[in-house]
């Protein structure tokens, strides 16, 4: 996996690397070095994330929720 692909998969999981860091339970600092280059990305990592980033690109993000719990207070009292 190339720093690049590595970098896109943590956007479109919407992850940054301190999120990724702390979900594997790593260092954070072997984190950022694989998103320079400066480490390569194990295959089993890059497998999972591309899965991971795969999936929600094919799925994306549903609509149906856009604008919900925005209603003011007040207006949600209202209707109790």
């Amino acid at each position: 996996m190339t720093p690049a692909r590595f970098t896109q998969c943590l956007l479109v999981l919407r992850w940054t690397p301190i999120n990724l860091a702390s979900a594997l339970h790593c260092n954070l600092a072997w984190i950022e070095a694989m998103k320079t280059g400066d480490e390569k990305v194990p295959e089993e990592l890059a497998t999972w994330l591309e899965t991971l980033a795969r999936t929600h690109e094919e799925l994306g993000i549903p609509v149906t929720y856009r604008g919900k719990g925005l209603e003011p207070a007040a207006s949600r009292a209202t209707r109790r």
